[in-house]
């Protein structure tokens, strides 16, 4: 699977409010079209590897191929999880910090340490 960034024509403009927070809502993202398509077209194939994964164990494959299958899956999650990660870093993190919310570096930290396990 090829590397992909977000273009900074995708990145969200501060006053595009990327990531909205009115009082006693949950923050949401508002990812570009582009960028949507592009996580859940990834995220179908790994739910089609998931699956793939499962018919082999059903099928008594051999373990080696099955283990190579996992960490075929786990790096297309990773792949997910960077482009996810790079657009909120060019939109929501850095919208938070220009409206003066400094807890998003915690949270983004308590992120990174999970992301990291």
């Amino acid at each position: 699977m090829n590397e992909e960034t977000i273009p900074s024509d995708h990145v969200v403009a501060h006053d595009d409010h990327c990531c909205t927070n009115e009082e006693g809502s949950p923050r949401k993202s508002h990812h570009s079209d582009k960028v949507k398509t592009s996580l859940t077209n990834r995220l179908s194939r790994i739910e089609g590897q998931v699956r793939g994964l499962k018919n082999l164990i059903e099928k008594d494959a051999y373990c080696d191929d099955v283990l190579n299958q996992i960490s075929s899956v786990q790096s297309a999650l990773n792949g997910v999880g960077k482009l996810l990660l790079e657009h909120h870093l060019k939109s929501c993190v850095i919208e938070r910090i220009q409206e003066g919310d400094s807890e998003v570096i915690g949270e983004l930290l308590t992120t990174l340490n999970k992301l990291m396990k």
